[in-house]
């Protein structure tokens, strides 16, 4: 008997399509090689589905493989991540493990990251649950509506000595006008739940938190105050529509397959751990660093985290870690820690015929983006083979003279190659703006042979 669990449906089929193989190849669409990193996170995913295929006494006893990817800044890392998690449509979040401290410092506890994902999980499920409710909703929204412009008529005498008026006939009449349109700018007055409450946070030792209970539920009087707002008909429907939503969706269904979908789903990608991976010096930030270690390791080990949506537990979900290590290495940190990543990947530094594809391959790739973005003003911008070249070489060489930023340098010398145009844009509609090597080399050259200059502009 497979693992059956609400929340997973819209996973589990969709996974199922997701071979190791077309995983790869939906990352190479984004990201240019790192294919060993690429692999561990597809075994990784596929991993998921094959867990959710088993008995669920066994299923209980896989526990993911977590990862650990090294490699210096803006080659990739990040962005594999999130693309996995697009993959996967799974609740996903990518923190810093700089802003964690350990208990009794100030700062985030570690427990927040796990708060942080039920919320993102919780606006997923909401999302769907609204698309399927959606027009029935609109229904009840027009319903309203026609309330509003055809009220209901009082008590008439029974003998009016005339021919009283039709309200079926009238309302129907309205309902036409209604979906045509021809209303949309009329004004009317509906009710709106008033947002100008202050939202509740509570000061911990471990700094701000959101309260972990749901006041509106308590204090449904204080909480629930609604306030006449005077909209367009166009802008009364959409606020109906959203109301009426809300309503037809079971606020417990939602939480229990939000908690189940970040429990049995989930990822959350650790970045800069190599930040908190201190020396044995004892004392100073080594003492916090090695404390939120010792914090993150019962939440990646597995462990249950109260949120304001119910406990969740921590044992499935898949941890990626990832660090430069320039100052540190992995064997820095505690040993304990070490073990719950088993699975290393080091990324490879970008090469220039890596930049080159980086500018040309994949589906949002910067030249792309540029010209897209200035084709809505009307300019066609054309990059040359030479251009594009030329781009990557200048991107190699300031990465070697100053801080090696990666990919990153890229969108730095194409902003400032394309400054003039993108200024000058809205007035050069019509023009065809052709990008080569010697336009890139007019451009930049100066800049990148100025060292101090580059140093701050590029």
């Amino acid at each position: 008997m497979a693992l059956d669990l609400p929340g997973l449906t819209n996973l589990a089929p969709h996974l199922e399509d997701l071979t190791p193989r077309q995983i790869v190849a939906q990352l190479d669409k984004f990201v240019v090689g790192q294919n060993a990193a690429k692999r561990a996170v597809a075994i990784a995913l596929r991993n998921r589905w094959r867990r959710q295929q088993l008995d669920p006494k066994m299923a209980e006893e896989v526990l993911p493989k977590n990862i650990l990817m090294i490699g210096p800044t803006g080659v990739g890392k990040t962005e594999i991540a999130r693309r996995l998690a697009r993959l996967a449509r799974a609740p996903f979040l990518k923190i810093e493990a700089s802003k964690f401290t350990e208990v009794g410092y100030v700062g985030r506890d570690v427990e927040s990251m796990i708060r942080d994902l039920v919320e993102i999980a919780v606006s997923m499920v909401k999302k769907e649950k609204r698309e399927a409710v959606w027009t029935k909703a609109a229904e009840r929204a027009e319903e309203r509506l026609l309330h509003l412009l055809v009220p209901p008529l009082p008590a008439q005498p029974t003998d009016t000595g005339g021919e009283a008026p039709d309200p079926q006939a009238t309302r129907e009449k309205f309902r036409r006008k209604l979906r045509s349109g021809s209303l949309d700018k009329r004004n009317v007055e509906i009710e709106v739940e008033d947002t100008s409450l202050p939202s509740f946070e509570m000061f911990t030792p471990q700094g701000v938190e959101e309260v972990g209970i749901n006041l509106k539920e308590m204090l449904p009087g204080f909480f629930g105050r609604r306030k006449k707002q005077s909209v367009t008909l166009a802008q009364a429907r959409e606020i109906l529509t959203q109301q009426e939503a809300e309503k037809l969706i079971d606020s417990q269904q939602v939480n229990r397959e939000s908690r189940t979908r970040v429990e049995q789903g989930g990822i959350i990608f650790l970045d800069e751990i190599d930040k908190i991976a201190g020396s044995d010096h004892g004392h100073g930030p080594d003492v916090s660093r090695e404390g939120v270690q010792r914090d993150l390791l019962p939440i990646v080990e597995g462990s249950t985290v109260a949120t304001k949506y119910g406990p969740v537990k921590t044992d499935h979900i898949l941890f990626m870690a990832a660090g430069a290590f320039h100052m540190s290495k992995p064997s820095d940190l505690i040993p304990e820690l070490q073990g719950r990543f088993p699975i290393r990947v080091e990324l490879e530094a970008l090469t220039e015929e890596d930049f080159v594809r980086i500018l040309t391959e994949p589906e949002n790739a910067l030249t792309k983006q540029y010209t897209a973005l200035l084709a809505t003003e009307g300019t066609a911008v054309e990059f040359t083979a030479g251009a594009v070249a030329e781009i990557a070489r200048l991107a190699v060489e300031v990465n070697s003279r100053t801080e090696n930023i990666g990919a990153r340098r890229l969108a730095t010398l194409l902003e400032r190659l394309l400054d003039e145009v993108s200024f000058e844009a809205p007035d050069m509609k019509g023009v065809e703006v052709r990008i080569d090597a010697d336009y890139v080399q007019q451009a930049l050259t100066d800049i990148v042979e100025d060292l101090d200059l580059s140093r701050y502009i590029l």
